[in-house]
């Protein structure tokens, strides 16, 4: 499956006509920064800002949730994307938010999508070229989905494994986060975690230059919290973004990238109905 690409072979090949770049960039409710005006100060060459509102579902109070199939095709065929095209996805921070949009590719069937490793701060480490200002826009193109109902997960699919215990859920948030000890970022949420999740934060899949490490190290942290070429795995974050992070590094080792909890702790730690585990 594909997973990442590297700086050396996008620089190489960023020119190809079948090749999109996007900037996927997004920060936390609790953050000051601006995406989209960071991608204006600057930017990998051809590349296009994308807000993650935008490939989302607008109508759900719920942050950034999968939208329609057909709003997704509309959306991303306006920014030139065919079902050739060669989807490239990185974040200004590294790796983080543009799991995410590879994910949302996948889940839509689009299997030409990779993330850059490292991100940004990577290619501006390395002196690469950077481009300022508005992106140049592309023509559109016609996209036609394929919706892979087994990679997401709902809230009613994460109750009934409450008792099944069928699939291991993988919490990406903090440590902190996931015992309680940390607040949430966004207001009304409860601390905690899904009762019977295995905490896994996302920075722990990752170097400290946000490369993301190899597939045998991926493999030693998945197994030691019982995920193995067997297992079912979720993901899930505080809002289904760094939980991708996890599924791209689940693929990245080989291993079943099972679902993604698309409400992740936005929807259950806000509700007031649904169980939740604290631990010192």
């Amino acid at each position: 499956m594909n997973t990442l690409i590297s700086t050396d072979e996008l620089d190489a090949r960023r020119s190809e006509a079948d090749f999109i770049i996007f900037d996927a960039s997004y920060y936390l409710p609790t953050e000051t920064f601006d995406a989209s005006a960071l991608f204006l100060e600057g930017h990998i060459p051809g590349a296009t800002f994308l807000d993650l509102d935008v490939v989302s579902d607008r109508s759900n109070p719920l942050p950034h949730m999968v939208p329609s199939a057909d709003q997704f095709a509309r959306t991303i065929a306006q920014f030139g994307v065919g079902n050739q095209s060669a989807v490239i996805v990185y974040d200004q921070r590294g790796i983080f938010s543009a799991a995410r949009v590879w994910w949302l590719f996948k889940l839509f069937g689009h299997d030409r999508v990779w993330v850059l490793d490292g991100g940004l701060p990577k290619w501006r480490t390395e002196g690469r070229a950077l481009e300022t200002g508005t992106a140049k826009p592309k023509p559109a193109r016609s996209f036609r989905t394929g919706f892979q109902r087994a990679m997401v997960r709902h809230r009613v699919d994460i109750e009934r494994n409450l008792q099944t215990k069928d699939e291991i859920v993988l919490d990406a948030r903090s440590n902190a986060r996931f015992t309680g000890e940390a607040a949430e970022p966004r207001q009304g949420m409860r601390g905690g975690h899904v009762p019977g999740a295995i905490s896994l934060p996302f920075s722990d899949v990752l170097r400290p230059d946000q490369t993301m490490h190899d597939p045998a190290t991926l493999r030693t942290l998945f197994e030691a919290r019982g995920v193995g070429s067997n297992a079912k795995p979720v993901t899930m974050c505080g809002s289904g973004v760094t939980g991708a992070v996890l599924t791209l590094a689940l693929a990245r080792a080989g291993l079943p990238i099972g679902a993604l909890y698309d409400g992740s702790w936005a929807e259950w730690g806000g509700s007031t109905d649904t169980p939740v585990e604290r631990t010192a």
